[in-house]
């Protein structure tokens, strides 16, 4: 229960910030990505003020031995920079510059533009679902062991 508090408090503070500074707003996002016209530079503040309080949560997380509302840590695993990465981050890119939206800030427009956001969402979700078509990666130990099997 403690748990699914800290969420919806969490979720509710994001998105409030998000709709406050104006990142589920397309026009102001699309203006944003757009250096070569009538850049509107306003959002990279919002995202430089994000790291103030994400610089104060990892020193915390380095501090303690667990959350204040879970059991564990649940932190992203390291990977190296490979194609993969680079093309999903593209396609991310163009998403965010075509639709003006990205994941949150789209989840947080449900409540203000809800058909935009829908239909964006249902994309999202979309694409989430090819995603989990796509092969699994192969690890460095099966890649080994291919090359071994290759080289005879």
């Amino acid at each position: 229960m403690r748990q699914t508090i800290v969420s919806l408090a969490s979720g509710i503070l994001f998105g409030a910030g998000l709709a406050i500074s104006g990142m589920i707003d397309p026009a102001r996002v699309r203006a944003f990505l757009d250096v070569g016209g009538a850049w509107d530079p306003t959002l990279a503040f919002v995202m430089g003020g994000a790291l103030v309080p994400m610089a104060l949560a990892w020193a915390i997380v380095r501090r303690r031995s667990r959350p204040v509302a879970a059991a564990e840590f649940h932190l992203p695993a390291t990977t190296p920079v490979d194609a993969r990465l680079i093309a999903g981050a593209a396609l991310f890119g163009a998403g965010w510059g075509l639709a003006g939206l990205c994941p949150g800030p789209a989840i947080a427009a449900l409540a203000i533009r809800p058909v935009p956001a829908a239909v964006f969402c249902l994309g999202m979700a979309a694409g989430f679902g090819l995603f989990r078509l796509l092969p699994e990666p192969r690890t460095r130990q099966e890649e080994t062991r291919h090359d071994l099997q290759a080289a005879g």
